[in-house]
């Protein structure tokens, strides 16, 4: 498959089946997973939170809504890596926007324990067979620009979004990330990039996303003065 028209950056090959992109809401990891995809020509596999009928009601009293949010959620992705196994995920390469080992961290985080207890017990009943990924890419930033990539994407309900909710969900991202190590982690600090806007940005991650690696690995690029 070609790279889309629009796109000046050319298709790639890479030695990754399937690629994750992970991080915060707001760090532009959807957006960064659409690009890969392009670029390589693949398949993508996104969490359509927006689906979710809970979600906004999690945003307004997330006390009141957060079991359900998250159930849905769980539910979701279960049977989104259900129709994987079941079309052969390695026939050709795919990019996410989700880990699914990150939902136990929205539950801990979001639940109390009586509730996170019972949640434990359905994830383990839907003995859920989820694929390593061959590299996961964590996007990070401070709170302060997911804030502002927020307000400026717009999206209503997100603009309800409390700041503590997003300091802890952060720390919680981070706390993950430092001790993950069922794949590859390519960290990049996306907070001076525009990895969607800027060809410039974009070009310098997807060579760092195409190199076979094992471990954990940091990128720290510049703003782009292009």
């Amino acid at each position: 498959m070609s790279s889309d028209p629009k796109d000046p950056v050319e298709s790639v090959q890479i030695p990754h089946r399937y690629v994750v992109v992970e991080g915060p809401i707001g760090v532009g990891k959807t957006s960064l997973a659409r690009r890969l995809a392009k670029s390589f020509g693949s398949e993508l596999v996104l969490e359509q939170g927006d689906e979710n009928p809970f979600l906004e009601r999690f945003y307004r009293n997330p006390r009141a809504a957060a079991f359900q949010t998250q159930l849905y959620f769980l539910f979701q992705r279960a049977r989104q890596i259900q129709d994987l196994r079941q079309a052969d995920l390695f026939e050709r390469v795919r990019v996410a926007d989700y880990l699914l080992d990150k939902d136990r961290l929205f539950a801990r985080l979001t639940l109390d324990d009586e509730e996170f207890a019972l949640y434990e017990q359905v994830y383990e009943r839907l003995a859920i067979d989820a694929p390593v990924p061959d590299l996961v890419v964590y996007l990070q930033a401070p709170v302060e620009i997911l804030l502002e990539r927020i307000a400026r994407r717009g999206i209503q309900y997100e603009q309800i979004i409390e700041r503590r909710y997003l300091e802890r969900l952060v720390e919680s991202y981070s706390r993950f990330f430092l001790e993950y190590d069922a794949a590859p982690v390519l960290m990049v600090n996306a907070s001076e990039i525009d990895l969607v806007g800027s060809d410039a940005d974009y070009a310098s991650l997807l060579r760092e996303v195409s190199r076979a690696r094992k471990g954990r690995h940091y990128f720290n690029p510049m703003k782009s003065l292009l």
